[in-house]
């Protein structure tokens, strides 16, 4: 018998925070999402030990790479790659 089947969102992308950081920072992800929640993108994060994960719909990844570059934010992408 197989298990139950689960519902699933897919057509995520992951944009990467670089390196670790310390613990001891504060408020990193609070400023990405809200960054990102002002320009009505809504995200799912995924923090380990060495770094963290914001996921973000396909559709909005562009959105998102400009709003956080206009906040200051280096953002490593290459549009073409999509």
């Amino acid at each position: 018998m197989i298990g139950k089947a689960w519902p699933c969102e897919s057509h995520f992308r992951a944009i990467g925070v670089e390196g670790t950081l310390d613990f001891s920072l504060i408020g990193i992800l609070a400023e990405i999402s809200s960054l990102l929640a002002q320009n009505g993108i809504s995200l799912f994060a995924i923090s380990t030990y060495d770094t963290d994960y914001i996921l973000v719909r396909s559709r909005d990844l562009k959105q998102a790479v400009l709003a956080l570059r206009q906040a200051g934010h280096t953002v490593s992408w290459d549009e073409g790659s999509e």
